[in-house]
């Protein structure tokens, strides 16, 4: 979070939610140290429809700047993803969890609309501690935007991580190069047909082959 700008939250709870009261202290003292700039608080008991315009079918609930969070959250997590808004790591660490949680459709529905979203994703994938699921989630989003020219800004940092020292990270960015479609990746691909770890190069094969395939195009 940069100069003067503070987040807003908004919290849904219910009355009868017994960890709702320690979600709304922790936001009320950061509307009061200066973390938060507004808090709204709705009790979805009173109003139904708030709870079913954000799709929430939990509380507590909150959402911090861009971040949407539920369940129990101590102070001192709170404060933290307030001091992650406006940050690439902040919202990095905000996709990690989300797709821990099986959330891959948020975090796809983000990445189509917002291009940071992309970059935040290529960090965790150049991160060798990034969980095995979290990877295949990351894959995921990429493969439903195979062929979108806004998979371009990525092209630069995929070449970059394709000469990563670790091979699971050389073998995701063959795999998310092909699906730029970008013909100007191709010597990369094929630089890595020589890859010292069978895997790597079996991707970067069939790599090669789907952009082969994009540039022919679909069958007539």
């Amino acid at each position: 979070m940069t100069g003067t700008a503070r987040p807003d939250a908004l919290l849904l709870l219910t009355s009868t939610c017994p960890y709702c009261p320690t979600v709304l202290a922790g936001l009320s003292d950061l509307v009061k140290s200066g973390g938060i700039g507004r808090l709204e608080v709705v009790n979805i008991g009173a109003h139904p429809d708030i709870a079913q315009q954000y799709g929430v079918r939990t509380v507590p609930w909150m959402r911090i700047g861009p971040f949407e969070l539920e369940g129990l959250r101590s102070p001192a997590e709170l404060k933290q993803w307030v001091e992650r808004v406006g940050t690439p790591e902040g919202l990095a660490e905000y996709f990690h969890e989300l797709l821990k949680e099986g959330a891959l459709l948020k975090v796809s529905a983000q990445a189509a609309r917002d291009p940071a979203a992309l970059d935040a994703l290529l960090r965790l994938l150049g991160d060798p501690d990034t969980e095995l699921t979290v990877r295949i989630g990351i894959n995921a989003v990429f493969e439903g935007l195979e062929g979108n020219p806004e998979l371009q800004r990525t092209v630069e940092a995929l070449i970059a991580l394709s000469a990563h020292r670790e091979a699971h990270i050389r073998g995701d960015a063959a795999h998310l190069l092909s699906l730029t479609h970008d013909p100007s990746v191709q010597p990369h691909l094929q630089r890595l047909l020589t890859d010292g770890v069978a895997d790597v190069r079996e991707i970067a094969r069939e790599g090669l082959e789907r952009l082969q395939s994009a540039a022919i195009g679909p069958p007539r």
